[in-house]
Order: C-alpha cells, then sequence, then structure tokens
C-alpha cells in the first residue's frame, strides 16, 4: 500500500495521557482525556484551514483537523495529507466503514427499524466531518428580546378559565433515564428520597397533581426512560394509578456501542447485555417522542408545548407566565437560563451567532478564549436544561430530519475493550427552531440534585416542603446557596444519611468543607465558613447541639471548644 493510500484508509488519531491509540473521526467535539499531541503549536491553522487539536493537558476539549494525525512513537508528528488526497478518496474510506457497520447492525434484532436508522445516521454525520467551527468575531451578546428577563414578563392571567386554556394546551415531560449509581443507589435516580419520604418522582406527581386540581386542568406526565430504568419505572407508577394525572411512558433509543479498534457494534460480538448498549443524550427526545407515537397522540389531545426537564432538578415547575408568553409570541423554543456563578463557568451559554440564538458549549470555545468564556463578566448566564418547545415544531423537524445537534464522543472502556458512544443534548436543537429565545430566569429554577452535597441543601432548614413544591427559607438574607464539599465518605446515598444524626441547620452557612471520618451529632449549627478534617484513621465527632461559626475544626487538634 503506497503511503497516500494507507493514510487515507487512517481515521485521526489521538493519544492520552499513557499514548494509547483513541480514535475520533473529523470535526468532532473531543470529551476530556482525548487530546492530541501535535507538533504544531495550539491554534496553528495549516493548509486545510482548520485549527489543529493542541495539548490536551491545557484544554479538556478541541476539535480536529480532518486531515490530521500523529504517529504513536517518537515525537508526535501531525501530517496534513489535505492537498495530497482528493475529497472523494477519504468520502469512500467512510463509506466503506460505513457500510460494515450498517451490514452489522441490520443484523441486531433488539432494536428497531428507527432506532437502526437512527443510529447509522448519527454516526454517518460523525464520520463526515460537518461539525460547524465558531468564528469568534461573530459572537454578539443576545438583546433582551432574544433571552427574555423574566420580570418583563406579562403577568399570568387573573381569571382562572384563562389560566386552564392555557394549562391544557401544556404536557410536561421528565428526563428519567439516569440510574442513581454515582450516589450509591440502585434503579432510576428519581427514586432517591429526597425530604420527608418523598423522592423525585413522588414531588414531581404532587405538584402536576395540585395544577391540576387548582385550575381544573388536564396536565399529564410524560416520563422519557432509558433501557436502564425502564422496567423499574413501570413497576413504579402504578402506584400513582389513582392520581388525578395521565401518566404515560417511553424509551428513548438504544444504540449500540462501537467497538474502536474495528468500528463495528459491541453486541455483534457477543456483548448483547446492556453493557452493550448505551441511550445516546437527552438530544433524542425530540425523535424518540415522535417515533414512540405520544407526540401525535399529544397532538391529537390539542396539546401545543412540552416542558422538559431533568427528574432531579427540583426547581423545575411550572410556570404559567412562562408558558403564556410563548404562546402569545408563538415562540417554538425556549431555554431557560439563569445568571452564572464561579461554581457554573462550564455551563453552556445563549449567544446571537449570524442571526441565529444558539447554545454555546465550551467544548467549541478557541483555545485563546476559554477565560474569556468562563469569565461570568461576558457570559452571564447558562443553561438550566429547562426546555419549553412546541409540538407542531418538533413534529415538523423530525420528520424533515432538520435536527442536526452537534455530535459529542463519549469514550468509555468496557470489559477492558475500547468502545465509543455518540451522544447529542437537547439543548443544541435551539437553533433550528423559529422565534426561539432564552428567558433569564431566577435561580430558583435550578435546583439540580447531582450529589448528596446538593442532598444536604434541600434537606436542611434552607427549604421546607409545601405541596411538593420545595420552597426556599426567607430567613436566609444571602440570594445564593451556600457552597458545600463532601469528602468520599459521603458520596454514597446510605453513608451520608447515617453520618448525620439530623441535617444541621445551615441558614446561615456560607461553605462548608468536610473530609474524612465525620460523624454529626442532632441539633448542630452550621454558620460562616466552617471546614472540618479528620485525621486519617481518627473518628470525629461532632457533639449534638454544638454550633460550629467561622471554625475549623481538625482532629489533630487535640482540645476542641464548642458552643452550646
Amino acid at each position: 500500500m503506497n503511503c497516500i493510500k494507507m493514510a487515507a484508509s487512517l481515521p485521526v488519531l489521538g493519544s492520552n495521557a499513557s499514548d494509547t491509540p483513541r480514535f475520533s473521526p473529523p470535526g468532532a467535539m473531543i470529551r476530556p482525556g482525548m487530546g492530541a499531541k501535535n507538533s504544531r503549536r495550539e491554534g496553528q491553522r495549516c493548509s486545510c484551514r482548520r485549527r489543529h487539536l493542541g495539548s490536551g493537558k491545557k484544554r479538556a476539549a478541541r476539535l480536529l483537523c480532518p486531515d490530521a494525525w500523529n504517529l504513536r512513537n517518537g515525537v508526535a508528528t501531525l501530517v496534513c495529507i489535505a492537498s495530497r488526497i482528493a475529497p472523494s478518496t477519504q468520502m469512500a474510506a467512510a463509506d466503506v466503514k460505513i457500510g460494515n457497520l450498517r451490514a452489522a447492525v441490520d443484523k441486531l434484532d433488539q432494536i428497531s427499524e428507527n432506532e437502526k436508522a437512527g443510529f447509522i445516521s448519527l454516526v454517518s454525520r460523525y464520520l463526515s466531518g460537518e461539525a460547524e467551527q465558531i468564528e469568534w468575531s461573530k459572537i454578539q451578546t443576545p438583546t433582551d428580546e432574544v433571552v427574555v428577563p423574566y420580570d418583563t414578563l406579562s403577568p399570568a392571567p387573573e381569571d382562572l378559565n384563562e389560566t386552564k386554556k392555557l394549562l391544557d394546551k401544556l404536557v410536561v415531560l421528565k428526563l428519567n433515564g439516569g440510574l442513581g449509581t454515582t450516589m450509591g443507589c440502585t434503579g432510576p435516580k428519581s427514586v432517591i428520597e429526597v425530604r420527608n419520604g418523598f423522592t423525585f418522582l413522588d414531588l414531581i406527581v404532587i405538584q402536576i397533581e395540585s395544577l391540576n386540581k387548582k385550575y381544573g386542568c388536564n396536565v399529564p406526565l410524560l416520563l422519557m426512560n432509558s433501557f436502564n430504568t425502564h422496567d423499574d419505572t413501570q413497576k413504579i407508577v402504578e402506584k400513582y394509578s389513582n392520581s388525578n394525572i395521565q401518566i404515560h411512558t417511553f424509551n428513548q433509543s438504544q444504540y449500540p456501542r462501537v467497538v474502536t479498534e474495528d468500528f463495528l457494534p459491541f453486541p455483534s460480538k457477543g456483548k448483547t447485555g446492556k453493557d452493550g448498549w448505551y441511550p445516546p443524550g437527552h438530544g433524542d427526545v425530540f425523535p424518540s417522542l415522535n417515533n414512540s407515537g405520544k407526540l401525535d397522540t399529544l397532538l391529537s389531545q390539542g396539546k401545543e408545548y412540552v416542558f422538559v426537564a431533568n427528574s432531579d432538578n427540583l426547581g423545575a415547575l411550572v410556570d404559567i407566565k412562562i408558558l403564556n408568553h410563548l404562546i402569545h409570541n408563538q415562540n417554538e423554543y425556549c431555554m431557560e437560563v439563569t445568571p452564572k456563578t464561579l461554581a457554573d463557568v462550564k455551563g453552556g451559554t445563549l449567544i446571537s451567532y449570524e442571526g441565529r440564538v444558539q447554545l454555546l458549549e465550551i467544548a467549541q470555545v478557541p483555545d485563546e478564549h476559554v477565560n474569556e468564556f468562563k469569565s461570568i463578566e461576558k457570559f452571564k448566564i447558562f443553561n438550566t436544561n429547562n426546555l419549553w418547545v412546541n409540538l407542531k415544531a418538533i413534529k415538523r423537524l423530525v420528520e424533515a430530519e432538520a435536527l442536526k445537534m452537534e455530535i459529542i464522543p463519549n469514550p468509555k472502556e468496557v470489559d477492558g475493550v475500547k468502545v465509543l458512544q455518540l451522544e447529542t443534548a437537547a439543548g443544541a436543537a435551539i437553533r433550528f427552531f423559529e422565534k426561539a429565545i432564552g428567558i433569564n430566569v431566577p435561580r430558583s429554577r435550578f435546583l439540580p440534585v447531582k450529589a448528596t452535597s446538593d442532598l444536604l441543601l434541600v434537606q436542611s432548614d434552607l427549604y421546607t416542603l409545601v405541596d411538593g413544591f420545595v420552597i426556599r427559607n426567607p430567613a436566609r438574607a444571602n440570594p445564593t446557596n451556600p457552597s458545600i464539599e463532601l469528602g468520599p465518605e459521603f458520596k454514597k446515598v446510605a453513608n451520608f444519611l447515617a453520618r448525620f444524626k439530623s441535617i444541621p441547620s445551615i441558614v446561615e452557612l456560607d461553605s462548608l468543607k468536610v473530609s474524612g471520618d465525620v460523624w454529626f451529632g442532632s441539633g448542630v449549627t452550621l454558620q460562616g465558613k466552617v471546614t472540618i478534617a479528620a485525621k486519617s484513621g481518627v473518628k470525629l465527632e461532632i457533639p449534638d447541639g454544638a454550633v460550629l461559626e467561622n471554625k475549623v475544626k481538625n482532629s489533630r487538634i487535640p482540645h476542641i471548644s464548642w458552643k452550646f
């Protein structure tokens, strides 16, 4: 094989810190750890006019030049073959790869024809290198017409009948595909107990029940499950059979993981269990809603908008003001954004780009502008993933196959085999909808529970529970929540609960950092900035009724005084 032909047959080759080869097709977003080492300087362009990948140590995500690859041994060398290989030759190599993949996928009987077609389409886009690059100079800060301040929205109708008419056009959809494994729980994350014995799902049902009862409306609840959560969720929703809401479930797509070595589906190599498959991100909500038949059913019932949110976001409540605004202004898509804090600097933000509103993720940002992107001065808002979308618009765009969101490669290793899964995000769809807007909402509408540190917040006296709604304590003067860092001893929910006789009072807490074998008594109060550290091998117990205010408590200190 001559060198030109050999180069044409090679995919882009990246390397991780251990120089293990990792393949990435052109134009893809690259996740952390996939950086390649090149002899060119970061950001330098070659004859193909694309910015090359820089050092993975300096950036978590970059774009690859579609004609670049580097050698594994010796000095990593970037070779641009754009001027030597005809595009048709490169396309032919990708076509062969897709052909082999399609033949293998056709033999998989665990998934539907729609899922097979969707998967092949996603992989084909990935290999084609169609990803658009952001030109930084074209980015504009959205005006108040594009990202509407929540305070400027018209008030909700005072007439209850008018409000009922609005709500009868709405359906609530919760993303329910995630497991609680990161918090040490089995089954869907939505069944983790949040407060007073109620789970996420309990609270969601109670909230919609209250809404339907108050206004005499019929707002149904949809749960988008994954194959990981479907069976358990079906059993769990049976307990709500006597509620006054309709609960519908459907599954998002099930795609085969791709083996990196030969780019064939993992299940075709005998991995037919759950480890051979993956759910392709919440961007799949739109085609899955259509393929399930639920979209047509909702449209036939006169529903117009779907409110999509993560099931673990306790702040994602139905807001009549937002719904009223969208219906009256005929906005097809709305993303709720909220002011960015230092804890949110990596979150996606909304920009105006070439006349349309668009989501900008950190993976799309040129290296020299990363600090600017993280700044809370220029990019002041971030995506909450609370989305309001017109159902007819979803139908139109899905049938036209027009929702081509940015693809996020997610490399994994399963039983020693390197695999790749391709995902999309629902927020990236905003640029395909007409009259799409953002609404800058209060921070209270973003209250996710991703870890036990978040669970501590919502279980404390910082919040109360009223009719299923988690309400912030007005006694808290600081508008932001305290920052909480708990050590690995608190990571699992069971261990977290065991280490607290009762959840401390934190209304006046600014920050808390706990490390080591620390145990809390009952009636503990934390105020100001508190750090508690137990020396390795030493158990540190915080006595009942202790008040810690601006304290550093360390088990190395032989005498610790407590205030009662």
